[in-house]
């Protein structure tokens, strides 16, 4: 029951984030037209507000949720952090103006950054410690089920300005995931025991910084970080870039861009995990940060032109550069321990999306820096991933270790 519910509560956040790079271009360009403007820059400059308003509620909402789940336990703020990014992802059907649109996605995001962090804890805790890698393959390939089956709904029902609205609605049915979660999900036993312990009444986010956590911390903030700067920096704007090169005349090309990425994210996301329980967890970011950078650079520099093989491309982009959430879920539980678990990683795993956030904010002033040119803008940001090559080294190996208790 915890690793279904975890699944689908991710599956479905998934979907949430799936949601916005689908119907962004089409839903601004309807608010543009009714307001008289013309100009791609219009359609640009709210699209990186939006994503920034999204990321710092994703950030905000990893921190309050996850200390929430080390406060009152992790089914009960579950309950309530999928509440939160149904009921106002639903809220954006309503949407009028952009700023509506960024409104709405910032509450929902807090919700769609504590799920993530209370999930994961919630499933590590309760399965036996052997499982760990394909327990973490499972939730990490979770997200990319959601965005398939949006973007399944996507390419059948092609998504235009005049009929964006009821994709919003469609985010509102996971609420209903709750019921289910409070009737059948046991808390974590592990959760229960250590928020008994003297060291549970200390403050969780005071520990995590304390001198004892505080490297673990750091470095789970920089290894999550390098992962969501080029997944929000970049990864998320390619079926914007798409559009673009197809001038609007094939919106159906968003929904087959984001499956096929999908696709490739759900295997990487298995694999990583999987390998990284045979080999050691430190060989495999060093993989994935090498893949990804390759990938990425072939994407953004090979390209210019939409076609079979930019969609085969656009796959090993999804497989190398979402496999490091597969790697998370492994990784990250085994820095904290119980009774701080799920904050650590709430903000380990949200804190790079606000550095993703300013980056997002500043992606109009990227992209006329690089002549409005998707491609550009992403071969430089990729450049993020020799950086992580490099710091994983300084990390501790948990290969074959118990949780910290």
């Amino acid at each position: 029951m915890a690793l279904t519910a975890a699944f689908l509560g991710w599956m479905f956040d998934g979907m949430e984030m799936g949601i916005f790079p689908l119907v962004a271009r089409p839903a601004l360009q309807e608010m543009q037209t009714r307001s008289g403007i013309t100009g791609e820059q219009f359609v640009q400059n709210w699209m990186g507000i939006v994503t920034a308003l999204f990321l710092l509620g994703a950030a905000c909402g990893g921190l309050i949720f996850g200390w929430l789940g080390d406060r009152v336990g992790r089914v009960k703020a579950m309950t309530w952090s999928i509440l939160c990014y149904s009921i106002f992802t639903g809220c954006g059907y309503f949407a009028t103006e952009p700023w509506h649109l960024g409104f709405f996605r910032f509450i929902a995001a807090l919700g769609m950054g504590g799920e993530w962090a209370l999930g994961v804890a919630l499933v590590m805790e309760c399965w036996p410690e052997k499982l760990r890698p394909l327990m973490a393959g499972l939730i990490g390939a979770a997200a990319n089920f959601g965005y398939a089956l949006i973007a399944t709904i996507a390419i059948l029902f092609p998504i235009t300005p005049t009929s964006w609205r009821w994709v919003m609605m469609v985010g509102a049915a996971p609420a209903l995931l709750t019921f289910f979660i409070r009737l059948f999900v046991p808390e974590s036993e592990k959760w229960k025991t250590a928020s008994q312990s003297e060291k549970a009444k200390t403050t969780p986010l005071q520990e995590i910084f304390s001198p004892s956590l505080r490297k673990n911390t750091l470095l789970a903030i920089a290894f999550a970080s390098i992962a969501l700067i080029v997944t929000w920096g970049i990864v998320q704007w390619i079926p914007l870039w798409a559009d673009k090169m197809t001038e609007g005349k094939r919106p159906e090309v968003k929904g087959y861009i984001q499956l096929v990425s999908s696709i490739g994210a759900i295997i990487g996301c298995i694999l990583a995990p999987l390998i990284g329980g045979k080999l050691g967890r430190r060989p495999v970011y060093f993989g994935l940060c090498l893949s990804s950078f390759v990938m990425c650079s072939w994407l953004f520099r090979g390209f210019s032109e939409f076609n079979a093989l930019f969609l085969v491309v656009v796959g090993l982009v999804g497989l190398t550069t979402a496999a490091f959430y597969g790697w998370l879920p492994l990784y990250l539980p085994e820095l904290f321990p119980t009774r701080v678990r799920a904050t650590g990683q709430g903000l380990a795993f949200n804190f790079g999306r606000v550095l993703a956030a300013a980056g997002a904010w500043q992606m109009p002033n990227l992209m006329a820096f690089f002549d409005k040119s998707y491609p550009k803008a992403g071969a430089a940001i990729v450049f993020i991933y020799l950086v992580g090559m490099v710091i994983i080294w300084f990390a501790p190996e948990t290969k074959d270790q118990p949780l910290p208790e």
